[in-house]
């Protein structure tokens, strides 16, 4: 008689089971997915609402390849979001390792971080992954509040005094071009490694300060070029070339003016003499990949213009 009410209680628990497993399963469904909904936040100003052929604007933020990761980070740091999460697909089962190579990658990083407008570039990127998918990036960001605001009003100033009404796109980048070159030195000492109190190596630097690195001109010509609403981006010296301690990195603006790309190099432009003097070249105002490489052989050979079109496809 027990073993029969034991029968009878089994078969009544499993016919349970069976009779609520859809509602279960929808409840734990809903469950999950309610808290994997991501959340998209405000973007900033600085937004760029531009894609690339290298890397473009995240859809909706469900990643299915690893070119999706490649979006997906790319969007995050140029809306200027400080933390955002995603979650992984069951379908795309190598994405919680294709995210710890980019997150690993600082090359790629360094490349994504190129496309934004400067104010959204980015001093570190930290990724938090769960087994269950989830994804966490928490960016810190380079320029802070009081630098933008400065830089802006600068900015202001620079156009006041080099922009006139009626001006093509190419002659108000070559205004002021001439201007940043004509007003700045190249920050030898930063360079040698010397310990500066100068804000160099951002847009702060030539505007203020007088002196630049070649991340402080890059820098301020793509927040001028954003300002006049040209399409550009930054180019860096491919970073596996830079194992040799021989070479030095590098970074330029890309210009996409007259239906075509070329590169803007204001470093190379305000050249260091030996004199003394102040020099302003247009060697590399504007130009194509061949003729900056051109460019780079006259006089004193040099390497740093040797990037990877992987990367920068819009040179390929």
């Amino acid at each position: 008689m027990k073993d029969i009410l034991v029968g009878f209680l089994c078969i009544v628990i499993i016919g349970s089971v069976i009779y609520y497993l859809d509602p279960i399963t929808d409840k734990l469904s809903s469950f999950f997915s309610k808290n994997n909904e991501v959340v998209i936040l405000p973007s900033n100003e600085y937004t760029k609402n531009i894609s690339y052929k290298y890397v473009g604007l995240s859809k909706d933020y469900i990643p299915y390849s690893y070119q999706d990761l490649l979006d997906i980070y790319y969007s995050v740091i140029n809306n200027g979001w400080k933390t955002f999460t995603f979650y992984c697909p069951p379908e795309y089962t190598s994405c919680l390792v294709d995210a710890e190579k980019i997150s690993g990658d600082e090359l790629v990083l360094t490349h994504l971080n190129n496309y934004v407008h400067p104010f959204n570039s980015f001093t570190n990127v930290q990724t938090l992954m769960q087994d269950s998918g989830q994804v966490t990036v928490k960016v810190t960001y380079l320029y802070t509040r009081s630098e933008i605001n400065a830089i802006n009003l600068g900015v202001d100033d620079l156009l006041t005094k080099t922009i006139k009404n009626g001006m093509s796109d190419y002659d108000k980048i070559k205004a002021v071009h001439d201007y940043i070159i004509n007003n700045t030195k190249y920050d030898v000492e930063r360079n040698q490694g010397t310990n500066t109190a100068h804000n160099s190596y951002i847009a702060y630097g030539p505007l203020y300060e007088g002196l630049a690195t070649c991340n402080g001109y890059t820098d301020l010509m793509a927040i001028v070029l954003a300002r006049l609403n040209i399409n550009n981006y930054k180019i860096a010296t491919t970073p596996d070339r830079l194992n040799d301690s021989s070479s030095a990195g590098h970074i330029w603006n890309a210009v996409y003016i007259n239906n075509q790309w070329l590169h803007l190099d204001l470093t190379w432009d305000d050249p260091v003499s030996s004199d003394g003097k102040d020099y302003l070249t247009h060697n590399y105002f504007l130009v194509t990949t061949k003729a900056m490489h051109q460019a780079d052989k006259t006089g004193t050979a040099i390497e740093e213009h040797n990037f990877n079109p992987i990367y920068y496809l819009e040179f390929a």
